[in-house]
């Protein structure tokens, strides 16, 4: 997959582009369906799209909660929704061992908020040649950010996406700065706004993190507004019985309507 045109001057004046998918690989039915549809919604819209779910959960609150089908089997499964909707897709990684393992199957490596300071899997994922997007931690302020940008830069790689995903406000909120965005845009490097993880609830006393997605569309108009090249929203057909973060997706229903929505306000955006 070529991702050139995202990384040349004037890639904003264009649609901003999507990374959608369910929170975690959960099986061949809702994988397949969601990426299916969503393909659809984004072609109409002339959405560049890229499929995203986590083809495992590293990082849960309690030790029973779901994780995931298994590697190999999770990652073959991504590798079915490349090849069968000719689309790019985006997993994280949890360590520096895993880089070259999911990098045989994906196009673009996520590194996860939590571990976006951590200089041997940043110098791990660059050195696959993927594409390298890197949450910005929720204890970061949006200039730290260039210090990852500046690691990856360092081992070779200029394909960076940075994605901003709130700041912790309290034990149980976060909350999104806007100023973060040109912030990190300045940087030379396309910045997504994650309008699901935004909106998490977590440290919650049952152990199962919350969320609010009646706000969704608020944190996505907003970023669209000022200027985010792209989206990330976590997206599920029944997120009632999705197996992680389901308190914070968006209903897959709902995703066309929104991003119809989002479309008008890039290109009103555009004509400033």
């Amino acid at each position: 997959m070529n991702f050139s045109h995202l990384f040349t001057a004037g890639y904003n004046k264009d649609n901003f582009f999507l990374m959608a998918g369910p929170c975690v690989v959960e099986n061949e039915s809702v994988v397949l369906n969601t990426a299916e549809r969503i393909v659809k919604i984004c072609a109409d819209l002339k959405i560049p799209y890229i499929f995203k779910a986590s083809y495992r959960k590293a990082n849960r609150t309690r030790l029973d909660s779901f994780t995931g089908i298994g590697d190999e089997a999770a990652l073959k499964l991504l590798s079915k929704v490349k090849n069968t909707f000719h689309i790019p897709v985006v997993t994280d990684i949890h360590s520096a061992s895993e880089a070259s393992m999911a990098a045989a199957h994906v196009d673009v490596l996520q590194i996860p908020a939590f571990l976006c300071r951590q200089t041997d899997i940043l110098i791990a994922a660059a050195e696959t040649g993927k594409v390298v997007n890197v949450k910005k931690g929720q204890f970061l302020s949006p200039e730290a950010m260039q210090f990852a940008v500046d690691k990856l830069r360092q081992n070779g790689n200029e394909q960076i996406i940075l994605t901003d995903r709130g700041v912790t406000f309290g034990y149980q909120d976060l909350i999104v700065d806007y100023r973060g965005i040109p912030t990190m845009r300045s940087m030379g490097v396309p910045v997504v706004l994650d309008c699901t993880h935004s909106l998490q609830q977590p440290n919650q006393t049952s152990g199962v993190t919350g969320g609010n997605p009646a706000m969704i569309e608020t944190i996505a108009r907003a970023g669209i507004a000022v200027g985010a090249d792209g989206l990330f929203i976590e997206t599920h057909p029944d997120p009632s019985h999705a197996k992680s973060d389901g308190a914070n997706m968006l209903h897959l229903d709902l995703l066309k309507g929104l991003l119809e929505k989002l479309v008008k306000i890039r290109a009103a955006i555009n004509t400033f």
